[in-house]
């Protein structure tokens, strides 16, 4: 969840949101990629290199970064292609 001076926005299963009319922009259809361990701050690079890979195969993210790791968000129906692009590159999954 984030709140600036212009909006809020929270990020979570569709099926926690109220039936409320301040939810009027609700964007379903999302599948998550973990990125696995925790992440030093010194380490960089990674969440860049795992978007250029998708954005080079035409698959849009939402990224979202935490204290620990890194989360991308890619629509449910490009999560496959998504998994095939980042194991052509070396990355690995344990499940999606």
């Amino acid at each position: 969840m984030t709140r600036t001076d212009e909006e809020l926005s929270v990020v979570c299963l569709s099926e926690c949101l109220p039936n409320n009319e301040q939810f009027r922009e609700v964007d379903n259809d999302w599948k998550c990629i973990k990125v696995e361990g925790v992440l030093d701050f010194s380490l960089t690079g990674i969440l860049s290199s795992l978007a250029n890979t998708l954005a080079e195969n035409k698959i849009s993210i939402f990224a979202i970064s935490t204290y620990n790791t890194d989360y991308i968000l890619v629509k449910s129906h490009l999560v496959e292609k998504a998994r095939v692009v980042l194991e052509s590159k070396g990355h690995s999954f344990s499940d999606i």
